[in-house]
């Protein structure tokens, strides 16, 4: 069996880097390589290119040239590229909850009959959140309501976009307020950064750091209006068991991979495959085979136990093993080299948005109105690729890790009920003053080349479990943790503090499952990190304190997406101390770094911590979870009460 290699601790994906490279397959890990040496100015920001009179670029040491050919300085170079990060991080979320709330209205409408309302409880629970009544009222009017409203969230407004005013603690509120920094309009905050970031506009690093966090807080309401959405149309997530990695693909199956973010689509083909199975038999398969790959890949899973083929920077591999037949994508995070490694592995590649469109795919123009029937002309494409690859060799690798997936906020909760039904939350209250749980940290992102596969998020969970800190998980870091057995049940004793292993057993046991809960808990897709915060936000309201003072932490190990940036930023103006375990294109900029990691304290509560070394990562995020406990009046892990 192939152990771990350079590019990724997960021994499937170099058993078919091997077979690519042995092949001549061009993968993501030969790309970086021709790239190298990367551009010095580039990697720490001192590179613009945002007029026609650039690129400019600045000595990183000191020297000339010192300003742009305008006269920006360093820090306004990083300034401006962080926040179009950020606004382009938005308006992904944006775009995918906007996709979802027209969906939510076209159900309401009649228009969509592919779609109902599967969690008539969030759908009211939502509305009374937004002041929108809900007695003796059908769900399909309280849903229109609650569309309008979402999609009023994305336009100018006198007040505060709602999905960012009413999700947070009071007092959360009134410090984002005092700084500016809640914003008036999703779409309105995107096209505002874009405007300052143009030639000649905003030249102060500050006020361009402000607008940025500013975008950011409208990236997570965009973020919350997509979970929210997607719980009412498709359900709320409850545990589930499955499986993860590439041993989840069958080679006598018709193997259909979902890939992107937006669950719209997906949701449709997994009840479709269903139907679909003796037409698949009829072919000579046992059956159809949904996995899912990055985000879309999360929300099947949680919904339907749907099993994860891969994540994040190994997506190419899933297609050599040879055993795909058709990846059906949304969009980001997708990779344009699928279509080349598709071809040269017979697999089909289908895109269905027109945000995604990529040369030698083939196009289904996916609409709401005809989701069955564009479900189904999808899966007979892969039933038909199956056919014709059969007879030629598959190579999947054995390797499956067992997967407890699932966690939403409602599911948490309703698992703590079961030791405490009058006060849920008392629960994790009682374990961080015992101690068991010493911290809460929130691992999210995705996978960066520069980094081995996994690395950075195996090294520092590991670390953290062990010194009993609550592990959650989303997005392709999710996905990293269980490739790695980091959410089976039975590796608690193999990763948990003895603390920690109390805590997730009492629960578990409470729960009927006759042993613990999972080391990690899995909480959904890069959207879902809403219900991290949703969490937080409910321990905060049930404390009396504000979220900058709780024991908990965030973690992006290995970023890559403009996402990232933005779910990072967010994290950090609600008043959460934020590891990025690769370089920020902001280093170049010594005051803008400054802020990022020290003063922006002062503004929110919440900072960044960038460090490469996963090791001095996890003694950073210890220590942010160290000084919160002191300032509770908690007793701190080898120390006295403070």
């Amino acid at each position: 069996m192939v152990k771990s290699c350079k590019a990724s601790l997960d021994p499937s994906v170099c058993e078919m880097l091997e077979k690519a490279r042995n092949t001549g397959v061009e993968t993501v890990w030969d790309r970086y390589e021709a790239m190298l040496p990367q551009c010095g100015f580039g990697e720490t920001g001192l590179c613009c290119r945002h007029c026609l009179q650039g690129p400019c670029r600045i000595d990183p040491f000191g020297g000339e040239p010192s300003k742009g050919i305008c006269g920006a300085t360093a820090d306004v170079f990083v300034a401006r590229g962080l926040d179009r990060a950020i606004a382009a991080g938005a308006a992904g979320h944006s775009g995918h909850a906007r996709h979802l709330a027209h969906t939510l209205k076209k159900t309401a409408e009649g228009l969509a009959r592919d779609y109902t309302i599967k969690d008539r409880g969030k759908l009211r629970a939502v509305a009374e959140r937004h002041g929108i009544p809900v007695e003796n009222r059908s769900d399909d009017e309280i849903a229109l309501d609650l569309a309008q409203a979402a999609l009023s969230d994305f336009n100018e407004k006198e007040t505060p976009v709602t999905w960012a005013a009413n999700i947070l603690t009071e007092k959360r509120v009134k410090v984002l307020s005092e700084q500016g920094l809640l914003p008036k309009g999703i779409d309105y905050e995107i096209a505002d950064i874009m405007h300052r970031t143009l030639y000649g506009t905003d030249a102060d690093p500050m006020t361009l750091i402000q607008a940025g966090l500013r975008t950011a807080m409208a990236d997570l309401a965009g973020s919350y209006i997509g979970t929210d959405i997607s719980d009412i149309l498709f359900g709320t997530p409850q545990p589930v068991v499955t499986e993860a990695n590439l041993g989840v693909l069958k080679a006598d199956a018709v193997n259909v991979a979902v890939h992107g973010h937006n669950p719209v689509l997906s949701d449709v083909i997994v009840g479709v495959a269903q139907e679909m199975a003796a037409e698949a038999r009829a072919a000579g398969a046992s059956g159809i085979n949904v996995v899912g790959i990055c985000c879309t890949g999360n929300e099947v899973m949680m919904r339907h136990g749907i099993p994860a083929c891969t994540h994040s920077v190994s997506q190419e591999m899933a297609l050599i093993t040879g055993a795909v037949d058709a990846v059906v994508v949304d969009y980001q995070c997708i990779m344009p080299s699928l279509a080349t490694v598709a071809e040269c592995m017979g697999t089909k590649l289908i895109t269905t948005t027109d945000v995604a469109r990529i040369p030698g795919a083939i196009h289904i123009n996916f609409r709401e109105e005809t989701a069955g029937e564009n479900a189904r002309e999808i899966i007979r494409i892969a039933i038909e690729n199956f056919v014709r690859r059969q007879g030629t060799p598959v190579n999947i690798p054995a390797r499956k890790s067992r997967v407890v997936a699932g966690f939403s906020v409602e599911a948490i909760v309703n698992a703590l009920a079961k030791l405490n039904p009058e006060d849920p939350l008392q629960v994790l209250i009682d374990q961080f003053v015992s101690g068991n749980i010493r911290g809460v940290c929130l691992f999210a992102g995705c996978n960066n080349v520069k980094v081995p596969q996994d690395q950075n998020f195996v090294a520092v969970a590991r670390r953290l479990l062990k010194e009993n800190v609550l592990v959650v998980a989303t997005g392709c870091g999710a996905g990293a943790l269980m490739r790695h057995d980091f959410m089976d049940p039975s590796k608690v004793d193999e990763l948990c503090g003895d603390g920690l292993k109390a805590v997730l057993t009492a629960i578990g046991e409470a729960n009927g499952l006759g042993g613990p809960l999972p080391p990690t808990l899995h909480m959904g897709s890069c959207v879902d990190n809403s219900r991290a915060v949703a969490l937080t936000v409910a321990i905060a309201d049930r404390l009396g304190v504000d979220i900058d003072k709780l024991p908990v932490v965030a973690s992006a190990a290995e970023a890559v997406s403009e996402k990232a940036v933005a779910i990072g930023s967010y994290a950090v103006a609600v008043g959460i101390p934020t590891h990025v375990g690769v370089m920020m294109p902001v280093v170049g900029g010594p005051e803008v770094t400054r802020v990022l990691t020290d003063k922006v304290r002062d503004m929110t509560g919440g900072y960044f911590i960038v460090e490469t070394d996963p090791d001095a990562a996890a003694e950073k995020l210890l220590a942010a979870i160290d000084e919160r406990r002191a300032g509770l009046g908690l007793r701190v892990p080898g120390g006295a009460r403070r």
